[in-house]
């Protein structure tokens, strides 16, 4: 008698009907448990409001951008210049220092008005540009430190930033400052969070 599989015994196994082929179960498997490949298009932004938006690379890629400190310092730079030439345009106007029409001294050109109101408004932006990217530096390092952004790092950089300024005129200088900037960093964060 031999041990080989009978013939007749073949195809009465080939007769059991089978419910999935080898690439069914393929396909299944891909389905169910994935093909080991992760795509960050894949993750959902969860919204508030509206539908959901899968970001694109281009998009993360921008975003990554706009919120690093390099760029925030540059357009704290940037703003705070614009600002001080505003202003030092709008103070100039107010108080220009006129000559005195009933003495004897000579009179004031429109050359050297206007020389004075360039001159006073590139100070105030040059100090407003100084001021804007120093708290921007400051802000970014302590949320960078801390891991958080909440109001707190606005209220801390508000106040080192106050004290810098302020220490160039004294200790107490130093202190005043700092509380006042800290206090109106914090207003302002208040302000345009609550909105």
């Amino acid at each position: 008698m031999s041990m080989l599989p009978n013939a007749r015994d073949q195809p009465a196994e080939a007769a059991k009907p089978r419910l999935f082929d080898n690439a069914d179960l393929d396909k299944m498997a891909m389905q169910f448990v994935g093909d080991m490949h992760r795509y960050r298009e894949n993750v959902i932004i969860p919204r508030n409001m509206g539908p959901v938006k899968i970001k694109t690379n281009e998009e993360k890629l921008i975003e990554t951008a706009v919120e690093s400190c390099g760029f925030k310092c540059a357009m704290a730079c940037v703003m705070g210049y614009g600002l001080g030439a505003a202003l030092g345009l709008f103070s100039a106007s107010v108080n220009p220092s006129m000559a005195d029409p009933f003495a004897n001294e000579k009179k004031q050109t429109a050359r050297e008005v206007f020389r004075e109101m360039r001159a006073t408004t590139h100070s105030y932006a040059k100090n407003f540009a100084l001021i804007g990217a120093v708290f921007s530096v400051v802000e970014c390092t302590i949320e960078s430190k801390r891991g958080v952004t909440d109001w707190k790092n606005g209220t801390y950089a508000g106040g080192i930033t106050g004290g810098l300024i302020g220490l160039r005129a004294g200790i107490k200088a130093g202190v005043i400052g700092g509380l006042g900037f800290a206090a109106f960093s914090t207003a302002i964060d208040y302000y345009m969070h609550s909105r």
